[in-house]
């Protein structure tokens, strides 16, 4: 029977995810509940936002994915966690690089020591697929990212926080990945530079078609260039929609924007505010 273009549409927005993540709870040292039924999905090319303030349990979210929690004592005691349809759970860190899921933490780690050419070559270290493809990849990054080839024999110790930013995710982009977990790209950064660094993800994303869930504070800058997100707050997802709806909803603006389409608030008005906030 021939596809109508409804029917093919129709298959395309109920294809599985890249991701799945469905009513994880995550506990620190086995007693502290830091994540309490966090589900979320990403698709394959596109980009997630999951926002929220400080000690939401956005970081959290990220390193359960990517099996590093087990590094700070914590562990996923409920739920599920699927990359292509396979149960990742249990997979650790190395297994989740070699399927293409790479983490960019938070706070530009990189090896301070290392020449910034050296740091984006030890993102290759799991490729088997010969010195022509690296090489090939490394030009590639040297595209999205021409200040840090012109850095590139620079200890990354003594480049500035925006050029550690490009070199961690440089190295990330060294694996070949599928997914990127990008954990606050603009923290610390000067605006100019953050709408630099959303820009290459951006292009990453519709030329490279890497998919990326990212953990941001600066909600305005990510929902222009996410198409969908998920507000975190105490470890649970209070709010998820398309983008654009959020950005527009008088909730986000005047908790997460800054932004109040009313007169001036009395105490009173931001206790109920702030009450309400808590039950999105």
């Amino acid at each position: 029977m021939q596809q109508t273009a409804e029917n093919i549409e129709t298959g395309a927005a109920t294809a599985a995810p890249l991701l799945n993540i469905n009513n994880i709870e995550v506990i620190y040292d086995h007693v502290i509940l830091v994540l309490k039924g966090v589900s979320l999905e990403l698709h394959k090319g596109g980009i997630v936002a999951l926002l929220g303030a400080n000690g939401a349990g956005k970081s959290t979210t990220l390193k359960a994915i990517s099996n590093l929690l087990r590094a700070e004592r914590g562990e996923v005691t409920k739920g599920s966690i699927e990359a292509m349809g396979e149960r990742v759970d249990n997979m650790t860190t190395n297994e989740m690089v070699r399927r293409g899921i790479i983490q960019v933490m938070e706070g530009r780690h990189c090896f301070e020591h290392l020449t910034v050419e050296e740091n984006l070559l030890t993102g290759a270290y799991t490729r088997r697929d010969g010195r022509g493809a690296v090489a090939e990849s490394l030009e590639k990054v040297y595209h999205y990212f021409p200040r840090l080839k012109e850095r590139r024999t620079s200890l990354a110790g003594y480049t500035s926080g925006g050029e550690q930013q490009m070199t961690a995710i440089g190295r990330a982009l060294m694996a070949n990945p599928t997914v990127i977990l990008l954990d606050e790209p603009s923290m610390g950064l000067a605006p100019q530079l953050v709408e630099e660094i959303f820009e290459i993800v951006s292009d990453l994303n519709k030329q490279e078609e890497v998919s990326f869930l990212l953990a941001e504070q600066n909600t305005m800058v990510a929902l222009r260039y996410a198409e969908y997100g998920y507000i975190l707050e105490n470890g649970r997802i209070v709010m998820d929609g398309e983008a654009k709806d959020l950005r527009e909803n008088e909730d986000v603006k005047e908790f997460y924007l800054g932004l109040s389409s009313g007169e001036r608030k009395s105490f009173r008005d931001v206790k109920h505010y702030r009450r309400r906030k808590r039950w999105l």
